[in-house]
């Protein structure tokens, strides 16, 4: 059975004390109610709530904003949302700078206080997996995508080693799945902020309307649906690191702000009047050419001057054979710990196939096939997936789409339409192409269009004529 979250409220006012707990247990929530900012730290010592709310303003002993402060010593992923009767900003300010998650204004709507507590918790979240992360990539030792001395790879040891202690933007470059994410973790773990927030957003995950709140945040009332305040991706990062995958996916306006924040800290959530500065290390990822993005407009020159002040780029897969071996065992010993399975060596066999195929999903792909190896205790459900994309690879795209073709050359028919047999293997030519694309941009169709040239209704209808839905 799950257990119930627990809350502790700290508040002068035993009205907004027994309010704010009537709310929260409607939510599910276990409550504790305090008056003061010393039982409060107290009360947070014995249980350890998942989450805190605190009063700014005691009229007996320490406020809440020195309370938050105490409750952050003891445990620095403190969840903690700030709740008061005015919304001065200098105030806001130096809640959201001591890692408070959220400020409410009283009086508040069951809404708001139930979005706040879920914005906590994920804030909470974004910690404990940048705590994982500083587990998962001990100092000194390099992480698995990063084995291996090709020149390369060395290269790009160096440029980690330069950079990482440093606060400098860092723009990292290479396909998709070659390990651009754990060059970031790489240069993390060894920057002066491994301690501090370390928040991913995935800019090719979501619509740029929904991007754009989801970074900055918003005001209530911004926009319809808008019921309450949002702390957006920069304010969570706070005195930490922002990893921007695939920054290359941000809409024109969407790119002015970000060029904003890179050149003086500043931005404003959406719906408001104020700015809010805030220090943050920026990462950024793409697997563009973003030169040509420049060239074609759909990417600001001034903000790839701006993230382009040190360029990692990662080689492709196929690029570091040598260093297949030792991912492959990394991985294996990894999963096989994992998920209770005995290690067995890779045969002669899989490292032949392992070797010689051309790994258009890099590292990832690589991982994957280990996995399901490890999981299935078996090399043959992966030795047969290699071997029919091989043999897909060097087949007639159009082959199976022409079946009276193939009547004819057997004799069972006496003439072929050839206008026909043009439009299936135009289509069967037409619909391979749509599908690469499809999956070099990890199925981000507005991306798709525009590699394709062709306007986002007609990839669309193509898709549906076609059959071409998104894999499970």
């Amino acid at each position: 059975m799950k257990r119930s979250r627990k809350l502790l409220v700290l508040d002068d006012d035993p009205h907004i004390r027994e309010l704010v707990r009537t709310m929260a247990q409607g939510l599910g929530y276990e409550v504790r109610t305090v008056g003061t900012g010393r039982e409060a730290i107290a009360a947070f010592t014995a249980d350890r709530p998942d989450l805190v709310t605190l009063d700014v303003v005691l009229p007996r002993g320490i406020d809440g904003i020195q309370t938050l402060k105490e409750l952050r010593s003891i445990d620095p992923r403190v969840a903690a949302v700030m709740l008061s009767g005015r919304g001065d900003t200098p105030t806001i300010v130096e809640a959201i700078r001591l890692g408070a998650c959220d400020y409410l204004q009283k009086p508040f709507e069951l809404e708001e206080l139930e979005q706040a507590f879920d914005r906590a918790l994920r804030k909470r979240g974004f910690d404990q997996d940048a705590d994982r992360l500083r587990r998962d990539v001990s100092a000194g030792e390099p992480s698995p995508p990063l084995l291996g001395s090709s020149p390369k790879i060395q290269a790009v040891r160096e440029l980690i080693d330069q950079v990482a202690d440093t606060d400098i933007t860092v723009l990292i470059r290479g396909e998709s799945g070659s390990g651009k994410e754990w060059v970031a973790q790489n240069l993390l773990q060894r920057s002066a902020r491994n301690s501090r927030p370390f928040v991913k957003v995935n800019c090719a995950a979501l619509p740029s309307e929904l991007l754009e709140s989801e970074v900055f945040g918003y005001e209530k009332g911004a926009f319809t649906g808008a019921q309450g305040r949002k702390i957006g991706k920069f304010e969570l990062a706070h005195g930490g690191t922002i990893f921007l995958d695939e920054v290359s996916e941000m809409s024109p306006g969407l790119q002015a702000k970000l060029l904003q924040v890179l050149q003086d800290g500043h931005f404003s959530r959406l719906g408001s009047e104020h700015d809010i500065k805030v220090d943050v290390r920026v990462l950024a990822a793409t697997s563009r050419v973003l030169e040509s993005a420049v060239g074609d407009g759909s990417f600001r020159q001034d903000l790839f001057y701006r993230l382009n002040v040190v360029s990692i780029q990662i080689p492709p897969l196929r690029e570091r054979r040598d260093e297949i071996p030792l991912l492959c065992e990394q991985f294996q010993r990894s999963y096989s710990d994992q998920y209770g399975r005995e290690y067995r060596a890779p045969s002669r066999r899989l490292m032949d196939a392992f070797l010689t195929y051309p790994w258009p999903g890099n590292v990832r792909e690589l991982e994957n096939m280990v996995k399901r190896m490890v999981v299935l205790q078996s090399e043959e459900p992966v030795l047969q997936e290699i071997a029919d994309r091989r043999r897909k690879d060097q087949g007639d795209p159009g082959r199976q789409e022409l079946p009276e073709l193939e009547r004819f050359m057997a004799g069972e028919v006496a003439c072929v339409d050839l206008k026909q047999i043009g439009r299936k293997a135009s289509a069967a030519a037409e619909k391979r192409v749509i599908a690469c694309v499809l999956e070099k941009t990890r199925w981000n169709r507005r991306r798709a269009a525009e590699l394709l040239q062709i306007s986002y209704k007609a990839l669309l209808y193509k898709m549906k004529e076609s059959g071409l839905v998104h894999p499970i």
